[in-house]
């Protein structure tokens, strides 16, 4: 009975672990809304890191984060770094290209784990404004596949992307 049950759980282990080494080796988190303002103004938010404060859900998870900005002021070269508590953690951003339409971000998570992934948001004209897309994508190594059979990352980071683009929008809007 006790090499049965030693059996069926060694199967199990090896069941879960199959199924999440068969998961895509990448991932990507997106969320969008339309905005109605020019979208010059809209980018000027995302490429200053000084402007954070004002729209990013992540800059309240610990009023006592301490913050470096480096380089360039905004756009390209601009750096901004963080180190809070466990919800906030440790990291850095680098804008790494601006265009008319887009803002794509280097971020690289240090605490409470280690990732390196890529921000980008993008304006797109529809109807009467623009859709303004926040996206991250990055490599899934094989504890994040493992992880993400209990955790689904899409609906923990898309629902901060969701608060962030309604706080962005009455911003820029307003």
């Amino acid at each position: 009975m006790v090499q049965f049950a030693l059996i069926a759980i060694g199967l199990l282990v090896a069941g879960v672990l199959a199924v999440a080494a068969l998961r895509p080796g990448v991932f990507r988190v997106e969320r969008s809304v339309i905005v109605r303002a020019d979208p010059k103004a809209v980018l000027d938010l995302v490429m200053d890191f000084r402007n954070w404060s004002r729209w990013s859900p992540f800059e309240g998870l610990d009023p006592a984060m301490s913050r470096t900005f480096e380089g360039e002021t905004r756009g390209v070269g601009a750096v901004y770094g963080w180190s809070g508590n466990g919800k906030a953690g440790s990291g850095r951003m680098e804008v790494i290209e601006v265009t008319d339409s887009r803002v794509a971000i280097k971020l690289d998570f240090l605490k409470p784990f280690e990732a390196h992934n890529l921000a980008l948001f993008t304006l797109d004209p529809e109807g009467d404004g623009y859709r303004l897309t926040w996206a991250m994508e990055g490599p899934a190594p094989f504890m994040t596949r493992l992880m993400g059979l209990i955790f689904n990352m899409d609906r923990m980071v898309g629902r901060d992307f969701e608060t962030g683009l309604a706080k962005l929008k009455a911003v820029v809007e307003g």
